[in-house]
């Protein structure tokens, strides 16, 4: 095979992997409607032909090893369609347990692992399984390409995969109905492979199928004429042959390459606009390109939208299988077909939705006998919500059952936090997010390690989405996840608040109030919207951006809390590409990455839950939510008290360092300069400073100079942070008084807590 027909077939087998994926969840999911009695002729002919289509597209694009284990589940549907096999639990499993060894053994044949011994194991299991001879011995699994029995004129060119049915003239209904021993290969030449995205069988299920290897002997005689599979109609087949399937990774780099495109385009009209203002046509042609982009990336956008509904087969197996392994009766109900997502989001959501179902059947579904004691019905029922709001998607897990038990969840953390025990119930429930912390008594497969929910929360982190908890002792619990439709790009309200500019997602804003008087409920500054008083803050003093001016309120909301903020200005309305901080730097609260604006300068994206959080503890004055946020180092009681100043003129850098110090149980304050640092000082002396070098106004030698020329300050501590890492440069600071002096090239989190508490300790 040449480097070009290598690399034609790894692009195949790629999109094979693709197409099987979602063959292989329809197999499960009409697996478990058969268990349940839906044992229609048409469900049987469906999983046959879904097992057959995996079977020749396997054959086609090079996996024969693949192709086999496909092949032997086909004969253990075939009993079933010819009512030679009833339907019962272990044919189920049996066939559950062939998918898995196809979902498991397609990635490995992709990459170019060996899987032979696995794939013939499998073959084996399924063959018994068949009642018929298991598949040859290790002669048979040793030959990697093994030939049936044909007439020579028939025996495909060396090239072909042996197991690849290759189409030809579809033959009548009674030739698809002949035994199948009777059928040979037609001696036409073989054509090309079948474009990928109609069927990658091949022909009719029944043809050619003796020259498929170690099939058992059907059974002389013509089968009932309800036993034939279907084929495909004729519209069908007309909007198959419309279907092109592309690789992910190329839609990927096409998005990335239109988001590329549109924003220099922003930047480059943004350079050119007195000009393009002076010319009508020129300004036409630009808004004409403008447009075009946008209508581009729309569509490049919505080539990776997949129904949320894709990931119900895997979750609704998982069900089934931990209700049986625990004796429990549980039903899986879905709603929102209609719901799509970015395809790379929706695969990060796999592993957390797939946890929170299992915990729904492991904590909430209650045994049979307690749900007859309780008045429930013995069934238990967890259900799979998605909806489209804006441009999240929002996806709820629930379940009837017994709830969660906060009381518990708040001993099991006061066990390592005393301030745990002084939490509200509702403070307390985001426990259950703690890493380490689990209310199980016994461990097992699922529970009990105090490994799970901290790991859903992270992994919705990195997706920018949000998890909200909400349960009734008794009736059940409900997990609601809210994440962006796509990760490439964000419909954003720009704003100005204390000079710099934000982002907001538009999906989170609620409403934009002009600027006006607040009331005071409560101790907290309220508005009113839509007839209901709302807490308002200053985004300025949420952040510690500064002092914003008193200009219109954008009213944000979460999925069961909103906040007004009041800003400087409203700037516009754009698309915004967003990008993430890199791994270098933690997720920062309230940021949910950053975006590049025309002018080339970065724009911070705002989170809308951490937000309201900072929020309400801004205003709260309240830090035992940030206790409760889940993974956060807690410190010792002693340090809480200790206060540090973060001086640095780029916001992304203060609020890394205030999210390190926070997280540490510090008190954070911060300044853009140095002139504002010492109006701060000047009003709460601080414990530790913290300051950058090159800064407007006043840097970081200059400050560190003035706190050192004062007296009532000798004894604070100042670390300066920079990227000025050259001998004179730290000769300068160490000289004007600066106490450590670290580079940001070689920055590391837990060398500059170190420093904080050395110097701290010191200075105690």
């Amino acid at each position: 095979m040449s480097g070009s027909d290598s690399v034609a077939e790894g692009d195949f087998q790629h999109l094979f992997a693709t197409e099987a994926e979602g063959r292989l969840d329809t197999l499960v999911d009409q697996l478990l409607e058969l268990e349940k009695g839906g044992a229609t002729p048409e469900l049987v002919a469906s999983l046959f032909r879904e097992a057959h289509t995996i079977k020749g597209g396997a054959a086609v694009v090079g996996m024969p090893h693949v192709a086999r284990v496909a092949h032997a589940l086909e004969d253990l549907l075939e009993e079933v369609r010819r009512e030679r096999r009833g339907v019962d639990t272990p044919l189920i499993d049996s066939v559950l347990a062939g998918v898995d060894a196809i979902r498991i053994l397609i990635p490995l044949a992709v990459a170019g692992e060996d899987h032979e011994h696995a794939a013939f194991e499998a073959e084996q299991r399924l063959r018994i399984a068949v009642g018929g001879p298991p598949a040859a011995g290790d002669e048979a699994a040793a030959a990697p390409t093994p030939v049936a029995a044909a007439p020579a004129s028939a025996d495909p060119p060396p090239s072909a995969a042996p197991l690849a049915e290759q189409p030809g003239p579809r033959r009548s209904a009674a030739a698809r109905q002949a035994p199948a021993a009777a059928l040979a290969p037609p001696p036409s030449p073989p054509e090309p492979p079948p474009q990928v995205g109609g069927s990658a069988a091949g022909p009719e299920p029944e043809a050619d199928r003796g020259a498929v290897p170690h099939r058992p002997d059907p059974v002389t005689g013509q089968a009932p004429a309800a036993a034939a599979v279907p084929g495909p109609t004729e519209p069908a087949r007309a909007a198959a042959a419309e279907m092109v399937q592309i690789p992910v990774h190329r839609i990927d780099d096409l998005v990335r390459l239109i988001g590329e495109a549109s924003a220099a385009t922003l930047r480059l009209g943004s350079a050119l606009l007195e000009r393009l203002e002076r010319d009508p046509s020129g300004m036409t042609e630009y808004r004409d390109l403008v447009r075009s982009l946008n209508e581009l990336q729309e569509l490049a956008l919505h080539a990776r939208m997949i129904p949320v509904m894709s990931l119900a087969p895997r979750l609704r197996r998982a069900v089934r299988d931990l209700a049986r392994e625990s004796g429990k009766e549980v039903r899986f109900e879905t709603r929102g077909e209609d719901a799509e997502i970015d395809r790379g989001v929706l695969e990060r959501l796999a592993d957390p939705l797939l946890h929170l179902v299992r915990n729904a059947v492991d904590h909430g579904i209650e045994s049979p006998d307690e749900r007859r004691l309780r008045g429930k019905p013995m069934e238990g029922i967890i259900r799979l919500h998605a909806m489209q709001l804006g441009s999240e998607v929002v996806i709820a897990v629930s379940d009837d059952g017994r709830g969660i038990d906060v009381a518990r969840v708040r001993e099991a953390a006061g066990s390592t936090d005393r301030s745990a025990m002084e939490m509200d119930d509702e403070a307390a429930l985001y426990l259950i997010f703690r890493s380490g912390l689990s209310t199980a008594t016994r461990v097992t497969g699922v529970s009990g390690r105090g490994v799970g929910l901290d790991a859903v929360r992270a992994s919705l982190n990195a997706v920018r989405g949000r998890i909200e908890v909400r349960s009734d002792p008794g009736l059940g619990t409900e997990f609601r996840i809210a994440v962006p439709i796509t990760m490439a790009t964000l419909r954003c309200l720009v704003i100005n608040s204390a000079g710099q500019a934000f982002a907001i997602p538009l999906h989170s804003v609620r409403a934009v109030l002009p600027p006006q008087p607040s009331a005071t409920v409560g101790g907290r500054a309220m508005t009113m919207v839509e007839g209901r008083p709302v807490p308002i803050s200053s985004l300025a003093s949420v952040l510690g951006t500064g002092n914003g001016v008193e200009g219109p309120a954008v009213v944000v909301a979460g999925l069961t809390r909103s906040h007004a903020f009041k800003v400087d200005e409203l700037v516009d309305q754009r698309d915004v590409v967003v990008k993430g901080l890199g791994e270098l730097i933690p997720r920062l609260p309230a940021v949910a990455g950053a975006g590049v604006q025309p002018d080339g300068s970065i724009l911070l994206v705002l989170e809308a839950a951490g937000l309201i959080e900072r929020a309400r503890r801004v205003d709260s004055g309240d830090r035992s939510l940030e206790a409760a946020d889940g993974g956060r180092r807690e410190a010792p009681v002693a340090r809480r008290a200790a206060s540090i100043l973060v001086v640095d003129d780029a916001l992304t850098v203060r609020e890394l360092q205030r999210s390190i110090f926070e997280n540490a149980g510090y008190r954070v304050a911060v300044a853009t300069n140095g002139e504002e640092a010492l109006t701060r000082i000047s009003e709460e002396r601080p414990d530790l400073v913290l300051t950058d070098v090159q800064m407007p106004r006043m840097d970081g030698f200059q400050l560190t100079a003035a706190i050192r020329g004062q007296p009532a300050l000798a004894s604070v501590p100042v670390i300066i942070l920079t990227s000025r890492g050259s001998d004179e440069d730290r000769r300068r600071g160490l000289e004007c008084g600066a106490d450590g002096y670290i580079v940001k090239s070689g920055f590391d989190q837990s060398a500059l807590l170190s420093a904080v508490e050395h110097l701290l300790g010191a200075e105690r």
